[in-house]
């Protein structure tokens, strides 16, 4: 009974988050399982022939860059192994100008912001102005009840388990505690919140009501 009533808790707080991401201008969408929202992106999508990729568990577990590659889609990922230093650059400033970026977000609130912070750029850059189509996909585990949660989230969860999984020798990595450090391997420098949706950019927000990422 306890994940029916998750189920239930995730799909209140969704909606609200949903209707008030569609009052800033966002085209945004709730989805009850992974396999609804891969088969509901996929659908948007279907139409570019180039994608980029943000540094994102989620998208990758959902296994929609599979999907795209099996239809001969031209897929910019700097994730790829043995990559150069100025290989991986320039895949970083592709994914800017792709037709398609696609990433998750680091909190998403259910005012209607999307918060999200970077170490190099190339996400909260090409999620804000490039790309044709931007779709942010994240699970409810990232949808927090207002703005200031969702920094907390960013501070508190995501930034620690993000530098822990990277294996960066950062404070957090080892305490899980964030002490805005000066650490070299620092991943949390740019940090970016789409009040609302940018002028010139075409944004779907897709929540999966899921565990995803971190």
């Amino acid at each position: 009974m306890e994940g029916n009533y998750q189920a239930w808790l995730w799909e209140k707080l969704g909606l609200k988050c949903i209707e008030n991401l569609k009052k800033h201008g966002f085209d945004a969408h709730f989805t009850s399982s992974v396999l609804q929202a891969k088969t509901l992106v996929l659908g948007m999508i279907s139409q570019f022939e180039s994608f980029g990729f943000g540094g994102s568990d989620t998208t990758r577990a959902m296994g929609i860059m599979e999907e795209l590659k099996a239809g001969g889609k031209t897929i910019y990922d700097h994730w790829q192994k043995g990559l150069d230093r100025e290989t991986d650059l320039k895949i970083r400033r592709q994914q800017g100008s792709c037709d398609c970026f696609l990433c998750s977000a680091n909190a998403v609130s259910a005012t209607g912001e999307i918060v999200n912070v970077d170490g190099i750029g190339n996400r909260t850059n090409a999620m804000s102005f490039g790309p044709r189509k931007i779709v942010v996909i994240a699970g409810m585990n990232k949808v927090t009840h207002d703005l200031d949660s969702a920094l907390k989230r960013v501070r508190e969860v995501a930034g620690p388990m993000r530098a822990k999984s990277l294996s960066m020798a950062t404070p957090c990595a080892e305490t899980g505690i964030c002490s805005d450090c000066n650490s070299p391997q620092r991943i949390c420098r740019i940090t970016t919140i789409l009040h609302r949706k940018p002028i010139l950019s075409d944004i779907s927000v897709v929540l999966v009501a899921a565990s995803l990422g971190f």
